[in-house]
């Protein structure tokens, strides 16, 4: 059971993690569009830098899950 419950957060981390992957494409498009038009890039720049600190912290949480399931 307890494996069951590992793989139902894995499965939930991962999810998260295509998502967040999906949100930071946006936002870098975002901001290589403000870019192109000099317009200010300083919140899309922090908001990027923001999001992909939650993106390291639910790979951690991943990697974490993956290896509480090694045998």
């Amino acid at each position: 059971m307890y494996s069951e419950a590992l793989f139902d957060e894995l499965r939930r981390v991962e999810r998260e993690v295509v998502e967040g992957e999906r949100q930071l494409a946006e936002q870098e498009a975002l901001l290589r569009d403000l870019k192109s038009r000099n317009a200010d890039t300083s919140r899309a720049s922090a908001e990027l830098a923001l999001m992909r600190e939650a993106q390291q912290r639910r790979q951690t949480e991943r990697n974490r899950l993956l290896s509480l399931l090694q045998p």
